[in-house]
């Protein structure tokens, strides 16, 4: 995948994920979002913003269960659910918002 940023070309992995997740910015995670057919809709702009500042504070991916719970802690338990989550992204919740968010693939995603 070819993504470019103010002239230059973004380096991704073979499976689109950012190789460095300092050159995130919304314009790369529309055209993320556009090579897998996502429309980043206000929802899911909610998630993957959440999920990047999740990530940038403290580290390291929570795992699914934890991601659901942290979700609901935060922006309420209408949306901190699997179902809801599911909605937004049925390819792997997780996993889509990580890469939309410019973050690595979360080691425990197929």
């Amino acid at each position: 995948m070819v993504i470019e940023k103010a002239g230059r070309v973004v380096e991704t992995t073979e499976e689109g994920f950012l190789v460095d997740l300092h050159d995130w910015d919304e314009a790369v995670a529309a055209q993320l979002a556009a090579a897998e057919g996502i429309e980043l809709d206000a929802a899911r702009w909610e998630i993957v913003r959440f999920v990047r500042a999740h990530y940038l504070a403290y580290g390291h991916f929570p795992n699914m269960r934890v991601f659901v719970k942290a979700v609901a802690q935060v922006l309420g338990e209408e949306k901190g659910n699997s179902r809801y989550l599911h909605r937004l992204f049925p390819r792997g919740p997780l996993k889509y918002a990580c890469k939309l968010a410019g973050l690595p693939k979360p080691p425990h995603c197929l």
